[in-house]
């Protein structure tokens, strides 16, 4: 029996050295009135993408893109403990078992292309078939037919997969310029940190003109807690989520904007001098950290066996307690497992002090960020420019692997341009024969055609979402709004 065809396809156009040749024309990219460059749509074929656009506000445009055509049909990928990627020899394995049952596999090579913070790595899959978008149920037999032969499979669209593609696109734009906006940016966790809420819901309660969803959320806490935001949140000045150190983030302070990675620290200090670190702010603790809890949050604090110190609005200890109580208006609770309970137990006297220093820092300035009540900061998932050129930080935020790095995606997009023009960008995805989505590569594409100096990924697939007054303006792939952990807010 002869080995099964190995062929090469290569990933996204992006992932190519040619790249870096395109950053040079950027300058010479001449402005539509609508704000859309007049160069071709930078992914798939050539071309001037379909738009229309429609003026919000002084400075504030609202614009629709769409370009590409559907030629992306279905394939069936084999699976090799529940993955569809693997080595060369694990992969001409599995398809030598699928020939043995009477099927035709290719064996495809890609390159997961690197990233800033992570090297490019090869890897196989093994495909059998090529369906068009009306011949689904033709590959889904196959897989029922290959599960009876042992073999584990699932119908793949290959829209979805990262190669080369036609599209479509189906996208949405927010183009702002702050020399003539009047309003102001912000952002919005909701009702309370420890639960998700809707992007449309924020910004009603806010009175935004616009919003798109903000950063990623952490789904694998405790269900009562899964609207805290994985990175760092601002709100009003209050550090309401701490920072994942190095990870990028978008700073907002009235019409200003700007995309920079931060860390932040909290250190608490008893009335008797002593010291330690806060670990968290409105999260559940990890083993022997002091975590802090703000009214913000929304929920009781977790049950975990500690002990816990109520503030009052000037630090005065008001209450000492076991963990898992009400955080009341004007109040903040010091909540500490294992040696952080310890401390609370040794240095936390009512009626004593407790001083909670708070710092966040800008790591591209090297300077403090000073937290006024005009500050408001969403943390993002992961930086796609800096300074202009493509700096995919994958590794640093916590999702470099093949999913996010190469497949395509809804994605919510943020970008600065030189002349400090704000784009918040929401494209649409998972939707095949209407719209593709991107990776991480093609979306740094994007934002740089848009005239994006600096720009970041937000939370997409099922989170993203644009809302234009009270109304979602794209399609999420869900089917309908996601609940989310934060939003950046358009005030008029």
């Amino acid at each position: 029996m002869s080995a099964p065809a190995l062929s090469a396809v290569p990933a996204t156009a992006e992932s190519t050295p040619a790249e870096s040749a395109g950053n040079s024309v950027l300058a010479a990219v001449r402005l539509k009135p609508s704000g859309l460059p007049t160069s071709n749509f930078p992914l798939g074929i050539p071309g001037i993408p379909k738009s229309a656009a429609k003026s919000l506000a002084a400075g504030v445009e609202y614009i629709s893109v769409k370009h590409g055509t559907s030629e992306d049909g279905y394939t069936v990928s084999l699976l090799q403990n529940s993955n569809d990627a693997m080595s060369a020899t694990t992969a001409q394995n599995l398809a030598l078992a699928a020939q043995s049952a009477g099927f035709e596999p290719t064996v495809v090579q890609f390159t997961r292309p690197a990233v800033a913070d992570f090297p490019a790595q090869d890897f196989w899959m093994v495909r059998i078939g090529n369906w068009t978008l009306k011949q689904k149920d033709q590959a889904a037999k196959v897989v029922a037919q290959l599960k009876q032969a042992g073999l584990s499979a699932k119908v793949d669209f290959l829209g979805d997969d990262g190669f080369l593609t036609s599209g479509p696109w189906s996208m949405r734009l927010l183009i702002i310029d702050p020399k003539t906006f009047r309003g102001s940016f912000a952002s919005s966790l909701g009702t309370s940190t420890a639960t998700r809420e809707k992007v449309s819901a924020m910004a009603k309660a806010d009175g935004a003109m616009a919003a798109i969803n903000g950063g990623f959320f952490d789904i694998h806490t405790a269900a009562a807690y899964r609207g805290d935001p994985t990175g760092i949140s601002v709100v009003d000045g209050k550090l309401l989520s701490e920072a994942v150190d190095g990870r990028t983030a978008v700073v907002m302070k009235g019409r200003s904007v700007r995309i920079t990675e931060l860390t932040s620290t909290m250190l608490a200090t008893s009335g008797d001098g002593s010291t330690a670190p806060v670990g968290g702010v409105n999260r559940v603790p990890k083993a022997n950290e002091l975590v802090l809890y703000t009214e913000e949050f929304g929920a009781k604090t977790p049950a975990t066996g500690g002990a816990e110190a109520v503030l009052d609005e000037t630090g005065k200890v008001v209450g000492i307690r076991n963990a898992g109580g009400k955080v009341t208006k004007g109040k903040r609770v010091l909540h500490g497992v294992g040696a952080g309970a310890d401390w609370l137990w040794a240095h936390a006297w009512e009626g004593k002090q407790i001083g909670i220093k708070t710092s966040v820092k800008d790591l591209r300035r090297g300077k403090s960020v000073p937290l006024t009540p005009d500050t408001y900061i969403v943390g993002g998932g992961v930086g796609l420019l800096k300074n202009g050129k493509t700096w995919i930080t994958a590794s640093t935020d916590g999702m470099a692997n093949i999913n996010m790095i190469v497949r395509r995606h809804p994605r919510t997009l943020v970008g600065v341009a030189k002349n400090g023009k704000v784009i918040l960008a929401v494209l649409d995805g998972r939707a095949p024969g209407t719209t593709v989505g991107a990776s991480f590569h093609e979306a740094a594409r994007l934002m740089r055609w848009l005239g994006a100096r600096d720009a970041i990924n937000l939370d997409g697939g099922g989170s993203s979402a644009m809302v234009i007054g009270k109304k979602v303006v794209n399609k999420p792939s869900d089917g309908s709004e996601r609940a989310v952990g934060d939003a950046l807010l358009v005030r008029p």
